[in-house]
């Protein structure tokens, strides 16, 4: 286990207070797999928006390369998000953000997304880190990051990313205008002209710190 930090949970119901482990995700988590895509389905279907489905296979890859965030209260999962690389690792992204609903409204979302980046560019140092999202709370947390929104025309070009979007409801608009905008927004983080808040450089020197033990 590479646990990165422990969250308090912020905010006024009834998790206030509760502790969650913020961990990178390895073998050990893999049973967690189904209860993540399920998660992340049941919230697509509540906002009534697209998300690109993953395979139980894919997102347990994810985990045993170390690829992936995800946050438990005890046992309980909490959240997750994963990142992949694309065009020959000049890009990366981070996806499949999602915090189970009774952990929402605490924080927990930006702590993971922060997490996930951290990763990201601890992983992945020279890739521009991109993400597309119809979410007005995602934009804001990639905001904070340093992410600032650009056309599709300047993210990868990869064609197995775009493949993964196949699975979205929205797929036919984004077929309709030949790849050119879609329902959600692009987001890029550029590593050439955006610098790392300090507390992105905080979380990497602890990932490197708990990797070298």
């Amino acid at each position: 286990m590479i646990k990165i930090a422990d969250f308090l949970l912020k905010g006024k119901n009834n998790n206030k207070g509760q502790q969650i482990s913020i961990q990178v995700a390895t073998v050990e988590h893999i049973k967690y797999v189904q209860v993540v895509l399920d998660t992340i389905e049941a919230a697509a279907k509540v906002r009534g928006t697209g998300i690109a489905k993953r395979s139980p296979e894919y997102v347990e890859q994810k985990m045993r390369e170390g690829k992936a965030i995800i946050a438990l209260a005890g046992e309980e999962f909490a959240g997750f998000c994963y990142i992949e690389s694309w065009g020959n690792k000049q890009f990366v992204a981070n996806s499949g953000l999602i915090v189970v609903e009774t952990f929402r409204q605490h924080g927990l979302a930006r702590q993971i997304k922060e997490h996930a980046f951290a990763l990201a560019r601890h992983m992945f140092p020279d890739a521009k880190v991109f993400g597309l999202t119809s979410g007005a709370a995602v934009m804001k947390i990639n905001t904070g990051l340093g992410y600032k929104p650009v056309t599709f025309a300047q993210l990868t070009n990869d064609e197995a990313f775009w493949r993964g979007c196949q699975g979205c409801v929205n797929y036919d608009v984004l077929t309709r205008t030949d790849q050119k905008y879609c329902i959600c927004t692009a987001m890029l983080f550029d590593p050439k002209v955006e610098k790392d808040t300090k507390e992105v450089k905080k979380i990497i020197k602890e990932i490197q710190k708990k990797e070298s033990k």
